[in-house]
């Protein structure tokens, strides 16, 4: 009998690996009564979604288009996930909801866990929601130098502007086709979706930076392979996923010894299936 309940939310949101992820730490911790589930929500049916669940709910992850609805019918909203500008986690308090991000975690520690957690300068590809975790995640790993963020769009890039005022960092905004002149700095952080860094290769292979590039899936990207045939650090998406995740049970069972690797092995037999598949 299943007695405590979790789930992923999001529009589309059938790729998702989080019910993989999420279901091996439930298995591996012996947490037999837990179950992770699916469904498909935008922003207006969030609020009635978040009416109809019971006692049984021990929390909700969030994928896009929610984050930034998240922090408007949350309780209450960590530090952290207001200053990025939004919320990929809901987790029950008392009668409401406390909304936090587990993006910027999961994006420093992927650096780290790859030996690129120490860099002192970065430039930032694509002005979205992830654009303004990996600001804060660079901000906890160090950086002070002003952050470079190139946008296909540059009067799209406020969600990201105002994200580094309230963290009070520096950030300069250009266009993503003036990358060249751009790419002197220790990492680039790609938030671009899947194929969209790709255009940049030789840019990225004639320069001195590391990448981090969000895209897992199909991996290896184009410009990933570009950055290692140079001898570049290379870290791709599916590592952040996973410590996103860590930290979401954490927040969801209360238990902080989180099994890690049955997670990351569970992830990545996932993709290797999805692949096969494909």
């Amino acid at each position: 009998m299943t007695l405590a309940r979790a789930a992923v939310l999001g529009s589309p949101v059938a790729h998702s690996l989080s019910p993989v992820l999420h279901t091996a730490a439930y298995a591996a911790m012996g947490l037999d009564d837990w179950s992770y589930d699916l469904f498909e929500c935008d922003e207006k049916g969030l609020a009635p979604f978040l009416e109809g669940l019971g006692p049984e709910w021990r929390g909700l992850s969030l994928t896009m288009p929610l984050k930034r609805r998240a922090l408007d019918l949350a309780d209450e909203v960590t530090d952290l996930a207001r200053q990025v500008g939004g919320a990929n986690t809901l987790v029950p308090r008392g009668r409401g909801w406390s909304a936090h991000n587990t993006d910027v975690f999961g994006i420093a520690t992927a650096l780290t866990e790859a030996g690129a957690g120490a860099p002192r300068d970065a430039v930032v590809l694509g002005a979205g929601a992830t654009a303004a975790s990996a600001l804060a995640a660079l901000c906890e790993l160090g950086v002070r130098e002003p952050v470079t963020v190139l946008a296909r769009d540059t009067g799209r890039a406020g969600e990201v502007a105002d994200a580094a005022r309230r963290l009070g960092h520096p950030l300069e905004v250009a266009p993503l086709t003036d990358i060249g002149a751009h790419l002197d700095v220790d990492l680039v952080v790609s938030s671009l979706p899947s194929g969209a860094a790709d255009h940049y290769t030789g840019h990225l292979a004639a320069s001195r930076a590391d990448l981090f590039d969000v895209v897992y899936a199909p991996w290896p990207t184009r410009a990933a392979e570009a950055v290692a045939a140079r001898g570049g650090r290379v870290v791709g998406g599916f590592p952040m996923l996973l410590h996103q995740a860590v930290a979401q049970v954490r927040l969801m069972t209360g238990v902080e010894d989180v099994p890690v690797a049955a997670m990351r092995a569970a992830g990545e037999a996932e993709l290797e299936r999805r692949r096969a598949a494909a």
